[in-house]
């Protein structure tokens, strides 16, 4: 079992060497195809007066940077596909803000999507949208975190288990990492003596189910005190050395922003390891 078809979200040049390698080094390690995915967008058209007509030139220029990009993007992909002989294809769509049904379809059709952690605080309308889209896929998001530059072994694991469907099916995606990882560890916050045995209880249960595919699994809780839930997951990923953060998202959409709910949005804007991601 593995990744056999990799997304791979190529959205800023600034982003897209990042993305491409820790892509390529997964296709490597499970045999996958990997598709180079670029969507070229312009979030707004420049209006000049008296009329407030559109202004050709202004959008002519914007329209050119957008392609520039593009081809730079493509080239940064295609160059290190190259290089490590690995099955791969580029894809991309000219499209404007809204315009995400192209961006979907391509998610769910694949294993896994993997895209570069968006900027902290409030989120462009461009990267919202983009965000909307991937979890609409219904397919796991692997997260890149700024920090991580160069890919590495995932060794260490830690699942994020509230007991949830998203934290299961987080869980349950993430298997071909948890499998070959050395340790994996199910993580929970509990704030009362009736969440703390309840989440024991499924605790147990998803670890007892984990060690039946062979996982290396242990299970371990923190009472959540005057730390906040999010708060503890980042002590535990850097106590623990963790190399993969697995966890349920939890999102809805006002206007055009995308909000998680409180500890996954926390978490994503300081992650310091891989993070996969379902809903």
């Amino acid at each position: 079992m593995g990744y056999k078809t990799i997304l791979s979200i190529l959205d800023t040049q600034k982003t897209a060497q990042q993305v491409t390698d820790f892509s390529i080094a997964l296709a490597e390690q499970y045999g996958s195809h990997v598709i180079g995915l670029h969507c070229e967008a312009v979030a707004g058209i420049p209006m000049m007066a008296p009329m407030e007509m559109p202004d050709p030139v202004a959008v002519q220029a914007m329209q050119d940077l957008a392609e520039k990009e593009t081809a730079k993007i493509a080239e940064i992909f295609s160059h290190a596909s190259q290089r490590e002989g690995i099955s791969s294809e580029w894809r991309s769509i000219a499209t404007s803000v809204g315009s995400t049904d192209f961006l979907i379809d391509s998610g769910r059709c694949a294993d896994l999507l993997v895209v570069a952690q968006g900027d902290s605080g409030a989120l462009s309308e461009g990267r919202s949208e983009m965000e909307a889209a991937l979890f609409e896929s219904g397919r796991p998001v692997l997260l890149v975190p700024y920090i991580l530059k160069t890919p590495k072994p995932i060794k260490r694991v830690l699942i994020a288990w509230n007991g949830s469907r998203e934290a299961s099916r987080a869980t349950f995606d993430a298997l071909p990492f948890l499998k070959q990882a050395e340790a994996v560890e199910v993580f929970s916050v509990v704030e009362d003596h009736n969440e703390k045995t309840s989440k024991i209880i499924t605790a147990a249960e998803i670890a007892t189910t984990l060690a039946r595919h062979g996982v290396n699994i242990t299970v371990t809780q923190e009472e959540k005190g005057e730390l906040a839930a999010a708060a503890h997951i980042e002590n535990r990923l850097s106590d623990a050395g963790i190399d993969l953060l697995v966890m349920g998202a939890y999102s809805h959409k006002r206007w055009w922003e995308v909000l998680f709910g409180g500890v996954t949005r926390t978490v994503l804007d300081s992650m310091t390891a891989l993070t996969l991601l379902s809903r």
